[in-house]
C-alpha cells in the first residue's frame, strides 16, 4: 500500500485496513475493507478542484443521501472533516456501493435492460435537481459554473473547443458560427431558464445498478448549470452506445414524468455539451488514447452543431 494511502486512511483510524486500487482515471479510487464494512477513498487529481469546492460536493451529496436520492455518503475524519490534504494530495471517504456499473469497457451490463435503466436516470435526475432547489445550501458552498461564460466564454470550464488545433478550417468556421450563434440563443433564454445545481456527467459509466436502483456516482463535474444541459449530457452518451434513441427518449420520459421541463431549446444544449469534450481534450493531447477520442468528439460535435443550425433555420440572431 503506498504511504500516501496509509497515511490518509490515519485520518479515519484505519491506517491498518487494506485497500486496493480499482479505478485511476481523472481520480484515484480505492475499495477499504473495513471491519464493518467496506468504503472507497478517493485521492484526487491535482489542480482540478479546490478543498472548498470539494467539501462544498460532500456536503450536497450528504444532503442528498439524507434526502434519499441514491449517491455515495461522505464519510467525515475521526476530526469530522470531510476532505483533507494529505502530502499535497486532497482525499475523501465514501460509503460503498455494493451494485454493478451499468456500462464497463463500452459494454452495457447484460443483467439489466438498458431503457428501463434510462428511464430511472431520468427520475433520479429530477429528483436530485428537485431537491437541490431546496436545499438551504451553507454560506461557504462553491463549485462550478456551466453557464454561458463557463461554456462559451472567454476562459471556458473545460477550454477553447472552437481553437482545439485538430480542427480542419471548416470545421473552426462551422464551430465559431456555432458560438455565435448559442451566445445568442442562451442570452434569448433569459437570466434564469431553469438553472442550479446539476451532476454534469450523469453517463451510463457513472451509474450503478441493483435489482431495484439505479445509483449516481461520480460528483466531480458537479456544480451550477442549466438543467437540461445536465440532461443533454445523458442523452448524448446514451445515443452513443444507443444509436435508435430508446434510450436517451426513455431517459427524458423518465425525467419529465418526476420534473416537467421544456425540451425545446435540447439541441441547443446536446450542441454545446459536445463542444464541451472538444475542448477537454486540447490539454489531454498527449495522453493514450487522445487522438482516437478527439477524433469522435470532433465528430459528434460537429453532427450536434449543424443539427442545432438546422433547427433554428431562420431564426432572428
Amino acid at each position: 500500500m503506498p504511504d500516501l494511502v496509509r497515511q490518509a486512511l490515519a485520518a479515519w483510524g484505519l491506517q491498518d485496513c487494506p485497500a486496493t486500487l480499482i479505478a485511476a482515471r481523472e481520480n484515484q479510487v480505492f475499495r477499504v475493507e473495513t471491519p464493518d464494512r467496506t468504503l472507497v477513498l478517493r485521492l484526487h487529481r491535482m489542480g482540478y478542484r479546490s478543498q472548498a469546492e470539494l467539501t462544498s460536493e460532500l456536503d450536497w451529496m450528504a444532503e442528498l443521501t439524507r434526502a434519499g436520492v441514491p449517491v455515495p455518503q461522505p464519510i467525515p475524519t475521526q476530526a469530522g472533516a470531510r476532505c483533507i490534504e494529505v502530502q499535497g494530495q486532497l482525499v475523501d471517504m465514501l460509503t460503498f456501493l455494493d451494485a454493478s456499473p451499468l456500462m464497463a469497457n463500452g459494454q452495457w451490463n447484460a443483467a439489466v435492460d438498458p431503457t428501463a435503466c434510462a428511464r430511472q436516470i431520468g427520475a433520479t435526475l429530477a429528483r436530485l435537481h428537485d431537491l437541490s432547489d431546496r436545499w438551504q445550501q451553507p454560506a461557504s458552498f462553491t463549485r462550478p459554473h456551466w453557464d454561458a461564460a463557463g461554456l462559451i466564454g472567454a476562459a471556458p470550464l473545460w477550454d477553447r473547443f472552437w481553437e482545439n488545433p485538430k480542427l480542419t478550417a471548416e470545421q473552426a468556421k462551422l464551430f465559431a458560427h456555432f458560438k455565435s450563434r448559442a451566445a445568442e440563443h442562451l442570452a434569448r433564454l433569459g437570466a434564469d431558464p431553469d438553472y442550479g445545481l446539476i451532476h454534469a456527467d450523469a453517463v451510463p459509466e457513472n451509474v450503478l445498478v441493483d435489482a431495484s436502483t439505479v445509483y449516481l456516482i461520480d460528483f466531480d463535474d458537479g456544480g451550477f448549470g442549466y438543467r437540461l444541459f445536465d440532461l443533454a449530457t445523458t442523452a448524448n452518451r446514451l445515443d452513443r452506445h444507443d444509436a435508435t434513441g430508446h434510450a436517451s427518449n426513455a431517459f427524458l420520459t423518465g425525467y419529465i414524468a418526476v420534473r416537467p421541463v421544456d425540451l425545446a431549446p435540447l439541441p441547443l444544449f446536446r450542441a454545446l455539451r459536445a463542444m464541451t469534450y472538444v475542448g477537454w481534450v486540447i490539454s489531454r493531447m498527449d495522453e493514450s488514447g487522445a487522438a482516437a477520442r478527439g477524433t469522435r468528439f470532433i465528430a459528434e460535435a460537429e453532427t450536434r452543431a449543424l443539427a442545432y443550425l438546422d433547427s433554428i433555420q431562420g431564426t432572428p440572431a
